[in-house]
């Protein structure tokens, strides 16, 4: 049990990468505060999965781009579980396709919201709870190569998440590690919304893995960097795309 004692609060975690992360991280024994916005009944799904595994788990519904959600989120993980000793930033989106061109400066801003100032909000939140750790940020491909069209504000707020996860190893270290993950296509609602199906074969006729990545992929590698496993690694950002794009 690699997570044995230890408590973690998993964000956007009602579906999909956080749900499998939330999952994976309380098989190896983690108490686990599960954040959800809109997927209720995803989160309460997980919550009962990890208990009827003998794990501890709770869920609560929370805008992580309202500082209150975020301050009752880490009251309530500390209320139940003591302490905070795992934060996976995962909450975020796309929102939507747009060209900078057709963009307004209200939609640039909520995507920095959701993707940047919440994951800020979060780790600022935790810290003072934290005199040890890890964070596991959720960043993506397209921080590396300015993702797909139209996604101009959500690969510019990923690849800040990239710079904010190096400069929070330099400050924490040696307590807390902080690192990120910068995940390709996934089989995920993210692609079922946002990206059409011919290019999501087209990926994976590309890819040398020949096939796109899966949750249990992600979680396992949110795995990795929250445990002792990865103990000498902090400020890096890790590619898990299937080998379509190297770093």
């Amino acid at each position: 049990m690699k997570l044995a004692g230890k408590s973690a609060i998993v964000t956007g975690a009602g579906r999909d990468i956080g749900a499998a992360a939330a999952i994976k991280l309380a098989s190896e024994g983690a108490h686990v505060a599960i954040n959800y916005f809109a997927s209720s009944a995803g989160a309460e799904d997980v919550v009962a999965r990890i208990k009827a595994n003998g794990g501890t788990a709770f869920a609560l519904r929370g805008d992580l781009t309202q500082k209150s959600d975020v301050d009752a989120l880490v009251a309530r993980s500390l209320a139940e579980f003591g302490s905070i000793d795992v934060l996976v930033n995962n909450a975020g989106g796309l929102v939507a396709r747009k060209t900078v061109a057709e963009s307004s400066l209200e939609h640039w801003r909520y995507v920095m919201d959701l993707n940047l100032t919440s994951n800020f909000m979060m780790t600022n939140a935790c810290l003072p709870h934290m005199k040890s750790g890890t964070i596991v940020n959720l960043a993506s491909q397209a921080a590396r190569d300015g993702g797909g069209p139209g996604s101009v504000p959500y690969a510019t707020s990923k690849g800040a998440i990239m710079t904010l996860t190096r400069g929070l190893a330099k400050e924490l270290g040696p307590d807390i590690r902080v690192n990120g993950l910068c995940p390709g296509m996934i089989d995920t609602d993210f692609h079922n919304i946002h990206t059409p199906d011919a290019g999501r074969r087209g990926f994976e006729a590309a890819a040398p893995m020949k096939r796109q990545g899966t949750i249990e992929d992600v979680a396992n590698l949110v795995l990795f960097l929250a445990c002792d496993d990865s103990a000498f690694i902090t400020g890096a950002n890790v590619d898990l795309n299937g080998g379509m794009l190297f770093s």
